[in-house]
């Protein structure tokens, strides 16, 4: 019985271990409004996160829920302590016009390992 007590408390303390050894996503803004901008001219922002984990961080995926938004991340690893970038694009050319708000789903392998930034703006039709 003695044997298996031990057994499961080192299991325990050896978990809870690994799992404090992890990278932690933390953006500077998660949000970015363009205001009012026109149809021909594609707007972008970059949104700069750091890694407040003891890991190194791997942004695996950057993507949104249409064809109009790209997303370009930093593809090396960031290190604890460091700053990586999301160059977000946003190309409205031949969409309906007006107000948007479209989300960018971040994948990780953070421990908040999906996380969602947003961009949203007026998107007015060009004046001929």
């Amino acid at each position: 019985m003695k044997r298996l007590t031990v057994f499961f408390t080192t299991l325990i303390v050896l978990t809870g271990l690994t799992a404090s050894a992890q990278a932690v996503i933390k953006f500077d803004k998660t949000a970015h409004n363009f205001g009012t901008f026109l149809e021909s001219k594609p707007v972008s922002c970059v949104f700069s996160f750091t890694n407040n984990g003891n890991q190194p961080l791997v942004i695996q995926q950057a993507f949104s829920s249409c064809g109009c938004t790209v997303a370009n991340y930093t593809k090396t690893p960031i290190a604890p302590g460091k700053k990586g970038q999301i160059n977000v694009t946003y190309n409205g050319k031949g969409k309906f016009p007006g107000y948007f708000k479209k989300p960018i789903t971040i994948r990780s392998n953070a421990s908040n390992s999906m996380t969602r930034i947003y961009i949203e703006g007026t998107m007015q039709k060009d004046e001929k």
